[in-house]
């Protein structure tokens, strides 16, 4: 008996990924008449925001809902929208762009192949002049090695996978991770009145509004103006280190029409509060017993990055804001943060690793990445003719991983691509 056909399809250009960043590629793409097809991994349309939990609200403000060739125009520029909404809003803009996506195609393999390349997918496989790389920055949930010493009866999920407090059993929850989902995650549970234990990392606080404005206006103000300012701080090429496209976003959420969430005060609500997780010994979890320092530091960071950046460029522009208002000092401490932590003691049950996610690349059949795993390119132009990235953190500015900051990046990209075309 003969082998089943395998399907060979071919297009000028192929686009990893139907998220925001695969859509805006192709919108420019379509926009210089490049044919092209976007392979998604999913059975649906709505990239990585199908993985967030129930309760989630897009962290930055409508006015940032901008994909190339629309914007907000609703009658809440500054509110926030909750995860459904945001899944709608990305279905409604591939059709509007009638964006020629093949849902539930998984991309296995990219290898050169002549000027081109060749990509298996589960479907079959494709050839194409041209490939970009759109599948963001969540692509693989990262867990301590420490988690496979926890015992077997103790639910652990990453964040990717929680959904509301209903999946986990009856008992206290250890969040692992304060950055964005550790922080907002923690509130999902303590409004559900479970007990939290909170492992602090060194992500930065930062005021949900600062000098007139929500956070995220300076932030896209000072990525996208700020350079014509001489305030550059916020391009890539002014990074201290290639490290530096992994730091932490501001602990901010959208719930609740978008607020700031702070260590203390979740201690003050009742979460027990422990330093960075370290691992395991003899059945206890370890943290580092830093909590004072660690306080610190993350309140500090607003101080020594984002405020300087917002004030530097509210003056060199000219913007008449309101005077920065200074927060209360705040010296609060727990009672108890002890470095050790008995897990039957203190009725543990479930463990929620806000530990993030790592790049992987692994489908490129390529020498093309660095020692983080992030592909070497220039401006999204990889070092292998043909082959582009769009929608990574820090390809070219902070925001770049940002709704409002792919669009540049892709136009920058799709224009490469057609004059290689």
């Amino acid at each position: 008996m003969s082998a089943p056909a395998v399907s060979r399809n071919e297009t000028n250009t192929v686009v990893v990924g139907a998220g925001q960043a695969g859509l805006a590629t192709s919108y420019w793409l379509a926009q210089r008449g490049v044919e092209h097809r976007l392979l998604e991994r999913r059975p649906a349309l709505g990239g990585a925001w199908q993985d967030r939990w129930d309760s989630f609200y897009l962290n930055t403000p409508n006015f940032s809902l901008a994909l190339p060739g629309t914007d907000y125009d609703g009658p809440d520029p500054d509110g926030f929208i909750p995860r459904d909404a945001t899944i709608d809003f990305f279905r409604s803009y591939a059709e509007d762009i009638n964006a020629p996506v093949e849902l539930d195609t998984e991309v296995t393999r990219i290898a050169p192949a002549g000027t081109g390349f060749t990509l298996e997918t589960g479907r079959g496989t494709w050839a194409a002049r041209n490939v970009v790389l759109a599948s963001g920055a969540f692509q693989r949930p990262r867990i301590p090695p420490a988690a496979a010493g926890l015992s077997p009866g103790i639910l652990q999920l990453h964040s990717h996978e929680y959904r509301n407090p209903g999946q986990l059993p009856e008992g206290a929850v250890l969040v692992v991770g304060t950055g964005q989902s550790g922080g907002q995650i923690t509130e999902d549970l303590l409004d559900a009145g479970r007990t939290v234990h909170l492992s602090v990392s060194s992500c930065p606080e930062a005021p949900r509004r600062y000098r007139g404005q929500d956070i995220f206006h300076w932030i896209m103000e000072v990525n996208v103006h700020g350079p014509g300012y001489g305030i550059n701080a916020l391009l890539v090429d002014q990074l201290p280190s290639p490290a530096g496209r992994f730091i932490c976003n501001p602990l901010l959420s959208g719930n609740g029409g978008g607020h700031s969430v702070h260590l203390r005060g979740l201690g003050r609500r009742g979460v027990r509060l422990h330093g960075r997780f370290e691992g395991l010994h003899d059945d206890d979890l370890v943290f580092t017993d830093d909590l004072p320092q660690r306080f610190g530091l993350v309140e500090a960071g607003f101080r020594q990055r984002l405020k300087m950046l917002a004030d530097a460029y509210i003056r060199a522009a000219g913007i008449d804001a309101p005077e920065a208002e200074e927060p209360e000092a705040d010296h609060w401490l727990p009672a108890e943060s002890g470095a050790r932590l008995d897990v039957a003691a203190e009725g543990i049950t479930s463990v929620i690793w806000c530990t993030g996610y790592a790049l992987d690349f692994s489908i490129l059949d390529l020498p093309l990445l660095d020692e983080w795993n992030y592909p070497r390119h220039v401006k999204g132009v990889t070092e292998h003719p043909g082959l582009y990235a769009v929608g990574l953190p820090w390809l070219t500015r902070h925001i770049s991983a940002t709704l409002v900051g792919v669009g540049p990046d892709a136009e920058y990209v799709t224009e490469h691509l057609a004059a290689r075309s």
